[in-house]
């Protein structure tokens, strides 16, 4: 990882297209193989919209964030401040919503370095918390959140086509 070239860098609507493909190809190879195909088509169809996510980028409350290595994007992460939030939508929070890294990227830091760059943005708003919702059988990106000091507080559903799934919501003090 050394000899690699990485940064991050702030998605603007002219990434539009590069979001929407990474989006769509991290959340697939994410949770396709432990989920139906015919939910896995409904979420994509209407969560990563050129409509949907113009708006998300538009939003002064979101932000997304590419991570670049060697020039290649590898993964992104997105956060959001107050009313942007999926669910607390408190001002003394930032929700992580997603954190996501190509699969041929994994095991390369990728996913630690977004991370720190949500734990950076959250102290520069001077924050209290940072809090996100992670799948309960999504053992692996738990299992990262606690490594990372993330505790659980409490529980959602989620929707992902027709199945209704749990979201555990974890949060870690700044």
């Amino acid at each position: 990882m050394q000899d690699n070239k990485i940064d991050i860098t702030r998605v603007t609507i002219k990434d539009l297209d590069i979001l929407r493909r990474i989006g769509i190809q991290t959340f697939t190879e994410t949770f396709a193989p432990v989920n139906t195909k015919e939910d896995i088509d409904i979420y994509l169809d209407s969560g990563f919209t050129s409509e949907k996510l113009t708006a998300e980028i538009n939003n002064p409350d979101s932000q997304f964030y590419f991570i670049n290595i060697d020039n290649n994007t590898a993964g992104y992460l997105k956060v959001n401040l107050s009313s942007a939030q999926t669910e607390l939508q408190d001002p003394d929070s930032l929700e992580i919503e997603r954190i996501y890294v190509l699969q041929e990227f994994q095991g390369q830091k990728a996913g630690q370095l977004l991370f720190s760059k949500a734990m950076e943005i959250s102290r520069e708003h001077k924050l209290k918390y940072v809090w996100l919702g992670v799948w309960e059988k999504n053992l692996k990106a738990i299992k990262f959140y606690e490594k990372n000091g993330f505790t659980v507080f409490d529980k959602h559903s989620f929707k992902l086509g027709n199945d209704l799934q749990t979201d555990i919501l974890m949060k870690k003090q700044n």
